[in-house]
C-alpha cells in the first residue's frame, strides 16, 4: 500500500516537473551543447562554423583579453558599488522606515522596472552627453569634461540599472531579523556599531552573497550598457560576442569565449553558494 502510494507521488512530482525540465533541456542545455561543438571548431571560408577538432579557439583568447579585462573588473566592481548603495537603503526600509509606508518606499525601488532599460540608458546618454552635465559644467568655466564613453558612464548604467537587484535581496534578509536580538545587544551594553558588525551585517549575509551573485552574473554577460555608454570604447565580453557572431561571423571563436564566459560564472556561482552555505550554518550554530 505504501508503495503503491510513493509510487503514484513520484509519478506526480514528475509530470510536474516535466515541462520544466524539459523547457530547460530544450532552450538550456541543447544550445549550449552546441556552444560547446563549436567551441572546438573552426571557421567556415565563408564564416560559420566548419567541423573540426581543435584548441585553436580557445589559444586565441588573449586577443581578447580588453573584453576580459573590462568584464572581469567592471563587473565586480560595478556589483560592490550596488552594494555600497543598496545596503543602506535596505537596513532603512527594513528597520528603520515607518511600516505604514514601507510598502510604498519598497514599491518606488522596482518603479525603475517598469520603464524599459534601452530607454533608460538612452536617457543617461543625454545627461552624461555634451548637452548634458558637460553642458551645465561649462557654464561654470569647467571646460572640456567628458563623462560619456568612458568606464566611470559604464559604471553609472550598471548601478543605475542593477542597483534594485541587490535591493530587495538584502532588503528581505534584513526584514526577517530578530529584532529580539538587537534588543539583547543593547541590553547587554552593545553600541550601535558593535551591534551592527556583530549581529545584523552577519545574519544579513544571505542575502548579500545573493544580491552580488545575481548582480555579477548579470552583468559578467551585459551588452547594451556598455554598447551605450560606453560607445564602443569600453567593451564587455556580451559586445565581444555580437561582434563575433554578427559581424566576424566566428563562430567557433565566439562559442569559446561565451564557453569561458559560462565556466566563469558557474565559479562564481558557487563560491557565492558555499560562502551563503557557511555563513547560513554558523548564523544557526550561534543561535543555538
Amino acid at each position: 500500500m505504501r508503495s503503491a502510494t510513493n509510487t503514484k507521488r513520484n509519478l506526480v512530482t514528475a509530470a510536474l516537473v516535466a515541462p520544466a525540465a524539459a523547457w530547460l533541456a530544450v532552450f538550456l542545455v541543447l544550445p549550449f551543447m552546441a556552444m560547446l561543438v563549436f567551441a572546438f571548431g573552426e571557421r567556415a571560408p565563408e564564416g560559420g562554423y566548419q567541423a573540426a577538432f581543435t584548441f585553436t579557439q580557445f589559444a586565441n583568447l588573449p586577443t581578447r583579453a580588453a573584453a576580459f579585462w573590462n568584464t572581469l573588473l567592471l563587473a565586480p566592481a560595478g556589483a560592490l558599488l550596488c552594494l555600497l548603495i543598496a545596503y543602506p537603503v535596505a537596513y532603512y526600509l527594513a528597520v528603520k522606515a515607518d511600516p505604514r509606508y514601507r510598502l510604498i518606499l519598497v514599491s518606488l525601488v522596482v518603479v525603475p522596472f517598469w520603464t524599459s532599460l534601452l530607454v533608460r540608458t538612452y536617457a543617461w546618454m543625454y545627461i552624461l552627453g555634451s548637452r548634458g552635465i558637460p553642458n551645465l559644467l561649462s557654464m561654470i568655466g569647467i571646460e572640456d569634461v567628458r563623462m560619456l564613453n568612458t568606464p566611470g558612464a559604464v559604471l553609472l548604467g550598471i548601478v543605475y540599472g542593477y542597483l534594485p537587484l541587490m535591493i530587495m535581496p538584502i532588503y528581505v534578509s534584513l526584514e526577517k531579523l530578530d529584532r529580539r536580538l538587537l534588543e539583547a545587544s543593547a541590553d547587554l551594553g552593545g553600541k550601535p556599531v558593535s551591534t551592527f558588525f556583530g549581529v545584523t551585517l552577519p545574519l544579513s549575509l544571505p542575502g548579500v552573497m545573493t544580491g552580488v551573485a545575481l548582480v555579477t552574473i548579470l552583468l559578467l554577460g551585459e551588452y547594451l550598457i556598455p554598447q551605450l555608454l560606453g560607445g564602443g570604447k569600453v567593451f564587455f565580453l556580451g559586445n565581444a560576442l555580437v561582434d563575433l557572431f554578427l559581424q566576424s561571423r566566428n563562430w567557433p571563436f565566439g562559442s569559446a569565449i561565451a564557453v569561458t564566459l559560462v565556466a566563469v560564472v558557474v565559479v562564481v556561482l558557487m563560491v557565492a553558494m558555499r560562502v551563503a552555505w557557511k555563513v547560513a550554518g554558523t548564523r544557526q550554530v550561534d543561535l543555538v
